[in-house]
């Protein structure tokens, strides 16, 4: 992606909290709310950070309202570190911005795949067909990726279709399986227990290994699911497999 240097005219302050996390590592935390302002400030820090080039970090990890900053030494004195994490956080007015990508992500919701479509419509009293358009009428925004490689962390999921995690995951959960858990939705890109919701499932692969960039998201990119027939899943599946299939996406201000 495109990176350029701007000036950010007017940055929203929060209130940090800043605590060691290991003998290695500082956990920055912001407000404990699912927020894209939030999200914006987490990532202008972590980008401000590697725009100084410090040498002692050795890598930065994002949540949804932290920072894990891990440093290539044991971390003696932690307040010193601290003390010069919140100047670097009150100097961040030099960013280093992304533009971010919109990506259009395939997603069958028929019944072989909407295992819990029922158990939300009798729930939520809303037929399944609405369910499946107030889900795919949402640009959701990528805040991180996590537990699995490649699992895409959603924020924007309409308020009507939150529902709580199963009081008894599955022990399998398809690959490409998508889901509600809470107020967030997301996509097993792998075969793994899980306690979400499932609803559908898309056929992309979201970790490649070998790929210089094993997934093609990043946190502060967009994400909008495209509701596809069963018939249409299986010419995406034969795609991907033959190497002829090409996520559909597009450049925007991020």
């Amino acid at each position: 992606m495109l990176t350029l240097f701007i000036f950010h005219e007017k940055l929203m302050n929060f209130e940090l909290s800043y605590r060691r996390f290991s003998e290695q590592s500082i956990l920055v935390e912001w407000p404990q709310n699912i927020d894209e302002f939030i999200l914006k400030d987490v990532l202008l820090f972590k980008q401000y950070l590697a725009t100084l080039d410090v040498k002692s970090i050795l890598q930065i990890n994002n949540a949804y309202n932290s920072l894990l900053i891990i440093y290539n030494f044991t971390i003696d004195d932690v307040y010193s570190e601290i003390t010069e994490l919140k100047t670097h956080y009150r100097q961040r007015n030099i960013v280093k911005k992304s533009n971010s990508k919109l990506f259009k992500i395939p997603v069958c919701y028929d019944e072989e795949f909407g295992l819990d479509l029922e158990i939300i419509s009798a729930e939520k009293q809303l037929p399944i067909s609405q369910i499946i358009a107030l889900h795919s009428q949402v640009v959701y925004t990528v805040f991180f990726i996590g537990f699995l490689p490649g699992f895409l962390y959603l924020g924007g999921l309409d308020k009507q279709l939150h529902f709580p995690r199963k009081k008894n995951p599955r022990q399998v959960i398809k690959k490409g399986a998508v889901a509600i858990g809470g107020q967030q939705t997301g996509i097993y890109p792998n075969v793994s227990p899980g306690g979400w919701n499932i609803i559908g499932n898309c056929p992309l692969e979201f970790f490649i290994p070998k790929k210089e960039t094993p997934c093609f998201a990043s946190a502060g990119d967009k994400v909008k699911f495209i509701p596809v027939s069963r018939l249409d899943y299986d010419d995406i599946v034969v795609k991907i497999n033959s190497g002829n299939f090409i996520i559909e996406n597009e450049d925007i201000d991020g």
